[in-house]
């Protein structure tokens, strides 16, 4: 129920007209997106066309608690007006900005229908005399506000029967609780905060602020707070609110912006709920750089407020710890960070360096080691080959556990220790448990979802491990990788046909990701569409370059549609580049698929020294060997079940 003191009536403005009661803005009849705060903007300058409005009156009006960035928040709120209606900041057709003092409604103004007229003065707020505005009968033709000394005298008089009554329902308006009723929220998405430095060398530093964020809101269990991989293909986006969480499916979304300025920092937030486009909450936030985490703590506690999400003593008694870091490591690591989620060979080389960094300044950092080992983890994966798997495991093993003896409490230290357990040490039993735990901690985690979801298909237990790569689809909705999984492992579990259009949507996000059409070519090929599989690897070879992974599947394929002689070849080509332990595995796979056990044998053996990823043993081609004794012996060794 809105307030009884709301104002009545539609104001009209060239095509354009709006409800003055709701805010509902609308163009020859058709309903434009318009937040609540620039909706709000837009009525009081419409109350006063044709004068400067102040930003100290718009302040008192609109923002009128100190915590609010009002700077931010108006300029934000003109430039979600004149989006809706078109306009230009350049060259103005309805909103002029008087340069460091206000602004000005230009076009002209007119009523179109008043219900509560007798209150419409003390209603609108408006600063000049009453009588700018129009008595116009039900059914009426709309007409211009004229503001002659003829309508203020009459209107006097109606405004005077009419303000005791106003006063009176106001203030019951003030009493009843409208605004307490606070939303109920189970998933949120937290769109990438703003860089307002106009330094783009500082993005690091605002993408930084965001994943921290998302790091904090995700560790409450009762929320689903969708991961920086998704929300980052938003930044600076110009689709609108609603579109966005109708993408992400979630039911509320957190904007806003970032200043660093020397040693002070500066986060603002608002929260809004979707579909409905409701502004629920802003707040802003200041303190030393120093204290940054624990602004960003406070942030993620009072979002948790507003949304009504339920903390247990565990999640509040880790948004509540005071949480300090050295300026210099803090920067080093959001650095690293930075290079590390680019996923690239060199990318991670950066990322080692400034996480080496970050622990050479302070060597108590538990998140710099966590980060450290994560790199270490990736470049000594198939996919990248910085480092051999042999040499990165122990780096990346060292460096969990001593982030784990800084904090045993970081969930992504349990999931960096797990995955270097699981990757190279094969500990299968501690690599489970280490996962189970970081999920514990840190329930909103795609990448532990998306990790233990590999541990659990490895140990044969591939339903649960759909089942959880489902989970971290859900909480990082567009990401490629977890998409091309999640078709790896139908294909791996023979639902080939569901493994085809998990494929296809996953090139939908992205029609040039490589991975998507390998993952495709597979599936195919299990489905004996021969020509459609080479076809898929050729334009997966085509947009990445030739891979282990790519060449053997395109020579597998080759090989069981009697193509020979050509996956004979790539076989050489791979004997003779040798460029990662894991391209053993990957020769074995075209000798499989060339009827030659023995040689596959041989190279799965020489994958075995070399400490390899045993996952590409799950791959369907490779069940042709399910009774070759020295492959059943192959996966004891591992620790795998046959």
């Amino acid at each position: 129920m809105p307030p009884a003191d709301a104002p009545s009536g539609s104001l009209r403005f060239g095509v354009f007209e709006i409800d003055l009661e709701t805010g509902e803005l609308t163009k020859r009849g058709r309903r434009l997106r318009l937040q609540e705060q620039p909706s709000r903007l837009l009525r009081v300058l419409l109350q006063n066309p044709g004068e400067l409005v102040t930003r100290e009156e718009l302040r008192a009006k609109l923002w009128p608690q100190t915590f609010v960035d009002f700077d931010h928040g108006l300029n934000k709120a003109v430039s979600k007006i004149r989006e809706a209606l078109g306009d230009s900041a350049e060259n103005p057709r309805f909103i002029e900005t008087i340069a460091g003092r206000g602004y000005r409604f230009l076009a002209d103004v007119t009523i179109v229908q008043a219900e509560r007229l007798e209150t419409a003065g003390t209603n609108l707020g408006v600063r000049r005399d009453p009588g700018y505005f129009d008595v116009i009968e039900a059914g009426a033709p709309a007409l211009r506000l004229p503001g002659t000394r003829a309508y203020k005298i009459y209107i006097y008089g109606i405004y005077g029967l009419g303000f005791a009554l106003a006063l009176a329902m106001a203030s019951l308006w003030l009493l009843y609780p409208w605004g307490r009723s606070l939303p109920t929220i189970r998933s949120l998405a937290v769109l990438p905060l703003e860089n307002l430095s106009g330094d783009a060398s500082q993005d690091y530093f605002a993408d930084g602020m965001t994943e921290e964020l998302i790091t904090d809101l995700g560790q409450i269990t009762a929320l689903r707070v969708i991961s920086r991989t998704s929300v980052m293909t938003y930044k600076k986006s110009r689709k609108t609110l609603t579109d966005i969480a109708r993408e992400l499916n979630v039911e509320a979304v957190v904007e806003g912006s970032v200043l660093r300025s020397g040693d002070r920092v500066r986060i603002t937030a608002q929260l809004i709920q979707a579909p409905a486009d409701k502004h629920i909450w802003a707040q802003s936030y200041e303190g030393d750089f120093r204290e940054t985490l624990t602004l960003q703590s406070r942030v993620a506690r009072d979002i948790a407020e507003q949304i009504r999400a339920t903390l247990d003593r565990q999640e509040r008694a880790t948004l509540e710890k005071s949480r300090s870091v050295n300026p210099e490591a803090y920067e080093a690591y959001l650095k690293g960070r930075f290079f590390w989620n680019r996923r690239t060979g060199e990318g991670l080389k950066k990322a080692i360096e400034y996480f080496r960094q970050a622990i050479e300044t302070d060597p108590t950092y538990a998140e710099a080691y966590s980060g450290l080992a994560d790199a270490y983890a990736l470049a000594g994966d198939w996919e990248y080959g910085v480092l051999s798997p042999r040499d990165a495991f122990p780096l990346a093993r060292a460096a969990a556990t001593e982030a784990l003896a800084l904090d045993g409490s970081l969930g992504e230290a349990h999931t960096s220790l797990a995955v270097a357990l699981d990757l190279y040490g094969w500990e299968w039993e501690a690599a489970g448990g280490e996962y189970e735990l970081a999920i514990k901690l840190k329930p909103g985690y795609a990448t532990a979802h998306h990790w233990y979801a590999w541990h659990l298909m490895v140990t044969g237990r591939i339903n649960e491990g759909i089942l959880e790569l489902r989970k971290a689809e859900s909480l990082d909705p567009l990401s490629l990788i977890i998409s091309a999984d999640l078709a790896d492992a139908l294909c791996i579990a023979h639902r080939y046909d569901e493994s085809v259009q998990q494929s296809k949507k996953t090139l939908e996000l992205d029609p040039n990701f490589a991975v998507g059409y390998y993952e495709l070519g597979q599936a195919l090929e299990q489905k004996n569409m021969h020509s459609e599989a080479i076809a898929a690897f050729q334009k997966a070879i085509e947009l990445s370059g030739h891979s282990g992974a790519f060449d053997s599947n395109l020579a597998y394929s080759y090989a069981i549609s009697g193509r020979k002689e050509e996956a004979l070849k790539i076989a050489g080509d791979l004997e003779g580049r040798h460029e990662n332990p894991s391209a053993d595995a990957n020769i074995a796979l075209i000798y499989v698929g060339l009827g030659d056990q023995d040689q596959a044998m041989l190279w799965l053996n020489k994958a075995y020294e070399a400490r390899f990823n045993p996952s590409i043993l799950l791959r369907p081609a490779f069940e042709a060997l399910r009774f070759n004794a020295q492959f059943r012996d192959l996966r004891h060794r591992i620790g795998l079940p046959n």
